[in-house]
């Protein structure tokens, strides 16, 4: 993207959700985000949130029309040997995530959300 006066700060993806607690189950309680804020139109509307940990932020919605289900994000991290240790140590039935070395030069760490969205862990070697 070209652009004379322009200067673009930062990327934030919209992951898809459809229960608000299962979300922060796996979101804050066990990747670790903070939840930033919580916004609802109305009482009963669609929940948006932004969780964050890291350089990495994440917009979670309930709202239909945001984004569909099955988006994947790529993030790098320093320490994926760490972070695989302290995902591992906790007690989370739905998620047992691996390492694997990748032809391109990286160990890569791949979780799925309830909701069928990817977050790859990567760091290069």
């Amino acid at each position: 993207m070209q652009s004379t006066n322009s200067n673009i700060k930062q990327s934030i993806p919209i992951f898809r959700i459809f229960d608000v607690e299962k979300a922060k189950e796996f979101y804050i309680t066990y990747l670790g985000f903070s939840l930033d804020w919580e916004h609802r139109f109305e009482e009963h509307f669609p929940l948006y949130m932004q969780v964050s940990s890291g350089g990495i932020t994440l917009h979670l919605s309930e709202h239909h029309g945001d984004c569909s289900p099955g988006a994947a994000v790529r993030v790098e991290v320093e320490g994926l040997k760490a972070l695989h240790n302290a995902l591992e140590s906790k007690a989370y039935a739905y998620a047992n995530p691996a390492i694997e070395s990748k032809p391109w030069g990286t160990k890569e760490m791949q979780l799925t959300d309830p909701f069928g969205n990817k977050l790859i862990f990567y760091q290069w070697v």
